[in-house]
C-alpha cells in the first residue's frame, strides 16, 4: 500500500526512480537487509533513507 503511494508521489512529480521487488529479487532483499530494514517501502535519496511514505521528508530531500 505505501509502496504504491511512494511510486505515485514520485511519478506525479516526474522524479525518476528504480523499483526493486524484494519478494522476487534476492539481491534487492539483501540490499534492504544491509540497510538494516526488513520492511518496505524504503527509499534512498542521496544516501538518505526514508522508511514508509513520509511526504515531508521526501519533499525535503528532493527539494520540492
Amino acid at each position: 500500500m505505501f509502496c504504491d503511494k511512494v511510486k505515485e508521489f514520485l511519478s506525479q512529480r516526474g522524479v525518476p526512480f528504480v523499483e526493486r521487488d524484494v519478494v522476487h529479487d534476492p539481491e534487492a532483499l539483501e540490499e534492504l537487509s544491509r540497510l538494516g530494514y526488513m520492511t518496505t517501502p524504503v527509499t534512498v535519496i542521496d544516501g538518505e533513507v526514508v522508511v514508509g511514505f513520509d511526504r515531508r521528508r521526501l519533499e525535503a530531500l528532493l527539494g520540492l
